[in-house]
Formats: structure tokens, C-alpha cells, sequence
């Protein structure tokens, strides 16, 4: 079996989502199975984030209660993070440089 022969999940909603979130978490920089830590792209998660809040909207009343709670949960944590790796970001960006050590 080569690298591209591995067996496929069935298609389902709660692997849309997974698929989904999993896709947040690499934009914001969160994703386990990078090797190589990245800088977040917030345009992309914030898109990530506003597909699934969009979904969450045209499915209410279609799903089961575990799906349901899958998504809403989802939505919110995504969210959440979010808002952490921005609040990090900045916390970043506003530490000031050492300043170069002078020999006087």
C-alpha cells in the first residue's frame, strides 16, 4: 500500500467539521501533527471560523443533538482560540527588543 492508499473515513457530518477545525487550528498555528511551528494567519482562520458559524446557521433544526453540540462546541472554541493566538500575537509584537549591550 503506498502513501496515497490509506483507507478513507467514510464521508459524514462530524468529519466535515473535524476536517473544518482541523483547518482553523493549522491557520492559527495549532495544528499537532506540524512539525514546523507557523505563524498564524488570521485572515484564513477567521474564514475557517465563519464557515463553520455559517454552517451552523443553514443546518440548525436538520441535525441530531451530538451533531449539534459537535458544531456549536466547534464554533465556540475555535472562536476562543482565536482571540487567544490574536492576543498572543500582539503580546509578541509589543515586546520591545533587548537593546544592544553597550561596552562603556
Amino acid at each position: 500500500m503506498s502513501d496515497k492508499d490509506f483507507p478513507l473515513p467514510p464521508p459524514s457530518f462530524e468529519f466535515l467539521i473535524l476536517s473544518l477545525r482541523m483547518q482553523v487550528e493549522t491557520h492559527l498555528g495549532m495544528n499537532p501533527f506540524v512539525e514546523e511551528k507557523q505563524d498564524p494567519d488570521f485572515r484564513l482562520a477567521r474564514h475557517g471560523i465563519d464557515l463553520l458559524s455559517m454552517l451552523k446557521d443553514k443546518t440548525k433544526g436538520n441535525l441530531s443533538i451530538e451533531e449539534e453540540r459537535l458544531l456549536e462546541n466547534t464554533v465556540t472554541e475555535m472562536r476562543f482560540r482565536y482571540v487567544q493566538s490574536m492576543d498572543e500575537a500582539k503580546k509578541k509584537s509589543e515586546i520591545p527588543s533587548p537593546a544592544p549591550e553597550s561596552n562603556g
